[in-house]
């Protein structure tokens, strides 16, 4: 729950050419400068990212992680991408990539780099960090700035072509199944019984946005001194998509227990006490924001967010017992897919009654 990111040495298993990288940062970027400090950013889960600091100036690196991939993971030069449309062609909030570096010989794998920024992040949505009165105006910045995501049009800034327009859900479901199946080290029951289930529950309305896939107030950055979102981070998971999807996984803390480390939930806390919203609070604040009268099949978006969250935990875990995780805490964080995958099962169940009788 930083205020701060927590920076650490390089972990043993991400050290690369730090010469090497500043020979190449000097040819990219003239403006770098001749020295270079690199610290590790902790809190991430998936692409290792770093803080490179040239006395002058900070810059970040993003990169993918070392050793074997699962398939179309960790796409660093998806996240370049997207960032770069958005800034370049809208004023929304995200920072700005320098320079993309495709070549694996200069560091090991592809890499970006994008200028630091100065905020806050908070991992946790229930902000105790922050006075109380600020919680509702940052929860309100973070919504507003979701609903404004969803509403940039993907032709007028160059990204129409940067996933396919229909079919969100249905793709998610088995790419994540397949993702899963390929990391899985221990049985799951409540993973098999949603990978057979959301097939058969698909939402019935098809939509499309640029849908950021892990929006959440860990990727969120908000002012020094303000509760306003300044900058959304981590753009790995992100494509054309279903514009609910993103909101549904902004909503999970409130299905998550509060009481459970690495959870990140709301479940069981006082939120008029806290001074956030309510789930249904934010939908309805998201509705309005993008002119929607409702929202049909929640319980079905809500099922396949922790369902695809399992499965990229499930990897976490895998990739730590490998030893190239990017988390110095991979390995707890990756023994939760269960429970994660449990809640997912219990909503599907309670959302239709059919699926209660197979429970």
């Amino acid at each position: 729950m930083s205020m701060t990111p927590e920076l650490v040495a390089v972990l043993p298993a991400h050290k690369f050419d730090e010469a090497r990288l500043l020979n190449w940062l000097q040819q990219a970027l003239p403006e770098f400068g001749n020295q270079m400090d690199v610290k590790q950013f902790q809190g991430g889960q998936s692409n290792p990212t770093f803080l490179l600091d040239t006395g002058n100036r900070r810059y970040v690196l993003r990169k993918k992680p070392p050793g074997k991939t699962l398939p179309s993971a960790h796409m660093v030069e998806r996240e370049y991408r997207v960032m770069r449309a958005l800034a370049e062609h809208t004023s929304f909030p995200v920072p700005n990539a320098r320079v993309l570096c495709e070549d694996s010989e200069v560091i090991g794998t592809p890499f970006y780099v994008m200028d630091f920024l100065e905020g806050r992040i908070h991992s946790h949505s229930a902000l105790k960090e922050l006075e109380r009165e600020e919680r509702m105006r940052a929860h309100h910045s973070a919504i507003d700035t979701l609903a404004a995501l969803h509403s940039v049009d993907v032709n007028a800034i160059g990204l129409a072509d940067y996933g396919r327009p229909e079919g969100y859900v249905s793709r998610q479901v088995a790419r994540w199944s397949k993702q899963y199946l390929a990391s899985r080290t221990d049985d799951l029951p409540a993973m098999d019984k949603l990978m057979a289930w959301l097939p058969e529950n698909l939402p019935a309305r098809d939509e499309t946005s640029i849908a950021h896939g892990d929006y959440r107030f860990g990727n969120l950055m908000l002012a020094p001194d303000r509760p306003e979102v300044i900058a959304i981070l981590d753009w790995e998971l992100s494509t054309l998509g279903h514009p609910l999807a993103d909101l549904a996984y902004y909503c999970l803390p409130y299905h998550l227990p509060a009481d459970m480390p690495g959870m990140r939930g709301l479940n069981g806390e006082d939120l008029q006490e806290l001074g956030i919203p309510s789930e249904q609070e934010t939908i309805a604040r998201y509705c309005a924001q993008t002119g929607r009268d409702g929202i049909d099949d929640w319980h079905v978006f809500l099922s396949f967010s922790l369902f695809r969250l399992a499965a990229i935990l499930q990897g976490v875990y895998t990739r730590a017992l490998d030893g190239n995780a990017a988390n110095a805490n991979a390995l707890e964080v990756g023994k939760r897919a269960s429970l994660l995958a449990d809640i997912g099962w219990q909503i599907a169940c309670e959302g239709r009654k059919p699926c209660a009788e197979k429970r």
